[in-house]
């Protein structure tokens, strides 16, 4: 019996740049986790697949690679460590070096004035680039420390060598081994400030979790951490003030923003008995709530999990990227070499200028751009969907919203607002309270939108009320029940009675297979639905209704939107059919809020649920619309674009700089600290690009 495997969260120390976030990517394939995400800006570390007897081997290969993996227990990264203490020191020692060749002072041209300033630069990038090089070459994983390390000792050592031998200063490489190590820092430096941006999403949401809030015990008030706040809780919420945890309102009424995790904009009401989530803002008005639901239960929690794991699922764009980047250091290294070679023995260049020619190759290829491209584009893409109520459970499924073929869509609720009207209702033999109360008794035990709405319209009598024994559901088909006496009672769609009434009702109430009720009900078009379906269309993408809905209802709706393909009458097996066949011919995303939609949900290349879902239609889409507007799908559908455009531009200044820069490198057009300044910036331009779509407009 195999061992159960959990999702690990692991706070890694160390990680300064996408390349220590690859070498562990790549160590955890190796050990063959599941679902990595490591984000080097944040320290975090994530994955599943492994058991709890394999985590000790895992936590030590971490820190084997050259990293500090942190418990309760461990120290806090030491100051000196720090990427930003390491750039600083370096930039001090090197100004005086980089400021040799602009003054002409004795002192600065001394060279052994100029190696007491380099050796402590280079003592700090051979232990800081070395360490990382190392390891990654131990553990068959080259990365870009590998060729900066290189770059770095070859311009130090030359020089050195000149100066002991006394060689002069065509020797005197020693601002270029400095400038290289300072400059990739900044570098370094930038890329972790700047991937942080691409994360504020969750950042953001992070931070209001991280409030104080009001509980109130015994008339007495009290200030506690929202991580404090028990299930039960009695918490004051007073106007202006966020609230912390999910729960019930109990005293007070107000308005509340809850933008932040659905993101319509305008205030809601809420009074007694109404929900309110953790993370949204009390801007009018003060109530007392009870916590329903706290830590890791709440719909915050959950929302910043989704996110989270969405990250960790890489897009099929992105395997080309990785692929490339993992030849990508021996490649280097073997052009750096071929370089001198040809430079010094058959072009018969100087030593000098061979070496500088094959330091400056080393130097200016970055495979850092090509490993941040998706991750970073894939990141702000996930955190403004986030932000407008989209929750995308996928970076993959970015990828898969740029290419749909069908959009299919339930009508009850989806396309329709599932709020019912009773147009109709004909008895026959029994009093029309009497139908309405038993009709309200059987539809509490349902949560299909059809028996809210009727809820909403028919009122439990005291005087007809009934105890039901035994309650059933069946999808498609409607409810069962007994009572204590066995009567057994039916309210089921109108075709499934002995006698066929679909043609007359919606819905029959049978009492021991006697028919003593027909209902007619009609439902209403959503806002927006017709904008979206043209909208849909306008982009190649053909919409499909797929009901378990009579006919009539179906194709009227389908008139009235447009939407040629319909398929109606169909059972939770058949949806299954009907999606497999459309899925041959091209990626196919399917829309729904309903149980017997999960089955259609899971199956579909896209499931798309909206927010208001059943709990199991939740689970089983890749994406949720927490507003349940169909505004978002247009949005998700741009930000699907958009996403996926900012990847290839990404892709294409990475590959691009780097086949521009290389050659140029070995012709000897540009220096080895030229080099190292456009390398330390070619990741910042395609994060700054990703981080463009955090602002840019969609359409």
């Amino acid at each position: 019996m195999n061992e159960e495997t959990t999702t690990v969260e692991l706070t890694v120390t160390g990680m300064h740049c996408t390349n220590c976030a690859i070498a562990i990517h790549q160590y955890l394939e190796k050990k063959e986790a599941k679902d990595i995400f490591v984000d080097f800006a944040s320290d975090e570390v994530k994955f599943s697949g492994i058991t709890a007897k394999e985590l000790p081997e895992i936590t030590k290969g971490i820190e084997n690679l050259g990293f500090q993996v942190l418990t309760d227990e461990s120290p806090k990264e030491s100051f000196y460590k720090k990427i930003e203490t390491k750039f600083w020191f370096s930039l001090f020692f090197t100004l005086p070096l980089f400021a040799h060749m602009f003054i002409q002072h004795p002192l600065l041209h001394d060279p052994y004035i100029q190696l007491g300033l380099c050796a402590p630069v280079f003592l700090l990038g051979f232990f800081h680039f070395g360490k990382s090089a190392f390891y990654s070459l131990k553990n068959g994983m080259p990365n870009m420390d590998v060729l900066i390390f290189i770059g770095a000792t070859a311009a130090f050592t030359y020089s050195l060598v000149g100066t002991l031998n006394h060689l002069g200063p065509d020797y005197m490489f020693y601002e270029t081994c400095a400038t290289i190590i300072t400059l990739v820092l900044l570098g370094n430096l930038f890329e972790k400030k700047s991937v942080k941006k691409t994360t504020s999403a969750i950042g953001d949401l992070i931070k209001i979790q991280n409030v104080t809030t009001t509980k109130i015990t015994a008339d007495l008030e009290e200030i506690i951490h929202t991580r404090d706040v028990k299930q039960g809780d009695v918490l004051l919420i007073k106007s202006g003030d966020l609230i912390p945890v999910d729960g019930d309102i109990i005293e007070g009424d107000g308005f509340v923003n809850e933008s932040m995790i659905t993101g319509e904009s305008l205030p809601v009401f809420k009074d007694r008995y109404a929900t309110v989530i953790g993370g949204t803002t009390l801007t009018e008005g003060n109530i007392k709530i009870t916590a329903t639901k706290v830590g890791r239960k709440t719909v915050l929690s959950q929302i910043i999990a989704l996110i989270k794991e969405a990250q960790s699922k890489k897009p099929p764009i992105q395997k080309l990227g990785d692929k490339v980047a993992s030849y990508f250091v021996p490649f280097v290294v073997v052009i750096a070499i071929f370089t001198f070679f040809i430079t010094y023995f058959i072009a018969e260049i100087s030593l000098q200028q061979s070496l500088m020619n094959a330091i400056a190759v080393l130097v200016v290829s970055c495979p850092c751009a090509m490993g941040l491209a998706t991750p970073t584009a894939v990141m702000v893409g996930l955190g403004r969907a986030a932000k407008m109520g989209i929750l995308i459970k996928g970076g993959d499924t970015i990828e898969e919203m740029s290419d749909l073929k069908y959009m299919v869509f339930d009508k009850t609720g989806t396309l329709t607002t599932g709020d019912f009207n009773i147009k109709a209702i004909q008895t026959f033999g029994i009093e029309q309270k009497q139908v309405e109360s038993i009709i309200a008794q059987l539809e509490g035990y349902s949560n299909h939108p059809i028996a809210k709405s009727i809820r909403q319209h028919m009122k439990e009598v005291k005087a007809y009320r009934i105890v039901f024994q035994d309650v059933k559901e069946i999808k498609s088909e409607g409810l069962y029940a007994t009572d204590t006496n066995s009567n057994v009672y039916k309210l089921i769609n109108a075709r499934l009675g002995k006698v066929d009434y679909s043609n007359r009702y919606d819905l029959i109430l049978s009492i021991n297979d006697v028919v003593v009720a027909g209902l007619v009900i009609e439902d209403q078009i959503k806002p927006y639905a017709k904008e979206l379906i043209q909208a849909i269309k306008g982009k190649n993408i053909t919409p499909v209704i797929l009901s378990g809905d009579r006919k009539s209802k179906c194709d009227l709706v389908a008139q009235k939107l447009g939407i040629a393909e319909v398929y109606s009458d169909r059972n939770p097996e058949e949806k299954l059919n009907i999606i497999n066949k459309l899925k041959k011919a091209g990626i196919t995303a399917m829309v729904g809020d309903g149980i017997n939609d999960a089955p259609a949900l899971t199956t579909a290349h896209v499931g798309i649920s909206l927010g208001d879902a059943s709990h199991i239609a939740i689970q089983s889409a890749k994406i949720i619309l927490l507003n349940s507007d169909l505004k978002s799908i247009e949005n998700l559908l741009l930000i699907g674009r958009h996403t996926l455009q900012t990847i290839k531009e990404n892709l294409f200044w990475a590959f691009a700089y780097n086949i521009i820069a290389i050659p140029l490198a070995a012709m000897g057009f540009l220096g080895p600290m030229l080099a190292a300044f456009s390398m330390a910036f070619s990741d910042v331009i395609v994060i700054g690009n990703s981080l463009r779509l955090r602002f840019k407009k969609l359409r």
